[in-house]
This record gives C-alpha cells, sequence and structure tokens, in this order.
C-alpha cells in the first residue's frame, strides 16, 4: 500500500494528478481502476477522481510492492521496435491494431512481457512518439481474451484513453461486432440475449445469475450470417461490456462457441479440432468491427467511421472446410 500526506506544493491538486504522480509507472487504465474498485481512500474515505486535495490529507492507494516493481520492470524492460501486427488507424490521440489469436492485451499475473501493449509502446518508442519518462503510458481501452483475435483500442494521451474508456463503459456513440462460430442453429434466427452475469474470480468463471443475487445486467444482439452442417456464423453486437459476455450468453441458449474451453461442448471441440483443424483450446471468436457515431472531443475524427478486421487464415481455413463438407452432403 502507498501512503502519502498532501505537501503545501499539491493543495488544490486534482486527486488523479496525485495518484498518477505516485502511480508514475503503472498503467493509466490500472490507475482509473483503481478509482473503479475503490482502490484510493482520502482520510480513510474512498474519494473520485476529481476530489480536490487538502494539505495534510492522508492518501491510500492500495497496490502491493510486487505490482509496483512489475510496473518498474515493465517500463523498464521496452525498447524500441516495428509493430509486428496490423494497424487499422493512428492519429494523436487512439491507435486501432489487429490482434492476433493467442495474444494476451496486457501482462499476466506472472509479469508475462509478450503482451500488446509492450508491443504497442515498442512501436510507439520507435517512431519516437513515448518516452520512458512521460509520466502517462499509452494503454488499452478496453480488453479482448488472450485467445480472441480482431480490434482492440489504445489511447495514446491522456484525454484520449479517458474518453475512450467511458465509450466503451457507457456503451453510447459506438458500436463494437463479432463474428462467432458456433454449435447448432440458434432459434430465432436474429434476436437479444438478455441473462445477468457475475463473475466468480476464484474460479476464474463467469456464470448467469440473477441480479438479486449480485449478477449484473448484460445483453447481447445476435444475428445467423450462415448456417452449415450443424453449425452457425452468427454476428454478436455487445450491448453490454461484461467478461466473458459472449462466450456465456451463447452457451447459456446451448450454443456454445467453437473451441470455447471453458463454456464449450468439449467433445464437439475435439471433433472439430480432428474433422476442421480448428484447435480445440481456442475459441472460434473475432472482433469484427468497431463503428464510431456522433463522437466528439479529441474523438472526433473518428466520427461516422467503421474499422473492420479480416478473418485470420485458420478462421478461413476452418469455415472452409465446413462449408465443402456441407456442400458435399
Amino acid at each position: 500500500m502507498v501512503e502519502v500526506e498532501v505537501p503545501a506544493s499539491l493543495e488544490g491538486a486534482k486527486l488523479l494528478k496525485f495518484v498518477k504522480k505516485y502511480l508514475k509507472d503503472a498503467p493509466l487504465s490500472y490507475i482509473y481502476k483503481t478509482f473503479r474498485q475503490k482502490d484510493v481512500k482520502v482520510n480513510g474515505h474512498w474519494q473520485k477522481e476529481n476530489y480536490v486535495l487538502h494539505v495534510g490529507d492522508l492518501v491510500r492507494i492500495y497496490v502491493t510492492d510486487k505490482q509496483l516493481e512489475d510496473f518498474k520492470k515493465a517500463k523498464s524492460a521496452l525498447t524500441p521496435a516495428p509493430f509486428p501486427y496490423p494497424i487499422v488507424y493512428e492519429d494523436e490521440n487512439v491507435l486501432i491494431v489487429d490482434k492476433p489469436s493467442g495474444l494476451l492485451v496486457t501482462e499476466d499475473e506472472n509479469g508475462n512481457s509478450h503482451n500488446l501493449t509492450s508491443y504497442v509502446r515498442s512501436y510507439l518508442l520507435n517512431e519516437g512518439k513515448y518516452a520512458l519518462s512521460d509520466i502517462f503510458s499509452p494503454s488499452p481501452a478496453h480488453r479482448l481474451d488472450r485467445n480472441t483475435a480482431g480490434l482492440v483500442c489504445f489511447g495514446l494521451s491522456d484525454r484520449g484513453l479517458k474518453e475512450l474508456t467511458d465509450l466503451f463503459r457507457e456503451r453510447r456513440e459506438i458500436s463494437k461486432k463479432y463474428l462467432a462460430l458456433v454449435k447448432g442453429v440458434p432459434n430465432p434466427l436474429e434476436g437479444d440475449i438478455s441473462a445477468p452475469l457475475k463473475k466468480h474470480s476464484r474460479q476464474k468463471m463467469v456464470y448467469v445469475t440473477p441480479i438479486s443475487q449480485g449478477g449484473l445486467e448484460a445483453k447481447t444482439h445476435y444475428k445467423v450470417l450462415e448456417s452449415f452442417n450443424n453449425f452457425s456464423l452468427v454476428e454478436c453486437e455487445l450491448l453490454t461490456g461484461r467478461t466473458h459476455q459472449l462466450r456465456v450468453h451463447l452457451s447459456s441458449i446451448h450454443h456454445p462457441i467453437i473451441g470455447d474451453a471453458k463454456y464449450g461442448d468439449f467433445a464437439l471441440n475435439r471433433e472439430v479440432e480432428k474433422r476442421y483443424k480448428w484447435p480445440s483450446s481456442h475459441q472460434f471468436l473475432h472482433a469484427r468491427s468497431i463503428s464510431f457515431f456522433e463522437v466528439s472531443g479529441v474523438l472526433s475524427p473518428l466520427k461516422g467511421k467503421t474499422f473492420l478486421s479480416h478473418l485470420t487464415k485458420d478462421e478461413e481455413n476452418t469455415l472452409f472446410l465446413i462449408r465443402r463438407e456441407d456442400n458435399l452432403e
């Protein structure tokens, strides 16, 4: 835990600025998370980012020494390098990249430096758009599971990250769509799945849970684009943004995503791996598109734009094999 008494030099400063100063090596996305999880207190009380500090205030930030050391190591380990994956869009505030399946967005609890965020920062170092001495570190505004491919948005400025994060959290003026290969054919072919979800951190699983028992509202719109050989290619739109939402929702209506090793049909996954060369431990889920509507501020250059990610070679190959077998029957 970091515990600091506010000096006279920071009288009148906002709490967010203060926390950034004392967690200077931490990603800004992590700092915002500390506020969301109520891990920042002033004089024993949780406060928001815009709280105005006074001389003598006692600020407590609930972060471990190991986390602080990991942040410092991760930042110091960065070296300039070209970006190895497709860049879909870039301006001074926003970067949109195409993540491959199998890659973490941020480091895991083991401090794995092989992650998308490290590659983005190394690229920006290489381009002279970021320095290790900068207080702000470019960070992702949202997440994708390791085995989900597709579009990820990064904030390249404090303001850019804040506005992007708000946009994704509130689901306003933005549409994020996925493609998923699922078991069977959903009926009806288009509809909404509305089922509250609750994350059980010890089990690292998410379950459909009534709101009265701690579930959070979750809603997904789906549309079947194509059906073949007892499989369906489904377009899904997140109307809320819960952990593992698509995977749990599709499983809850008995049409789990192919390859989903947590919520899927494990026997079918093994069969698909054998017949159609799709790895049984990788969910066939792709963050296909992001559309921006009436956005303003530093996001205004994105207004009215839609960005697309192409399916991976593995995804295309598996669909080809399934379609070919379907046509032969």
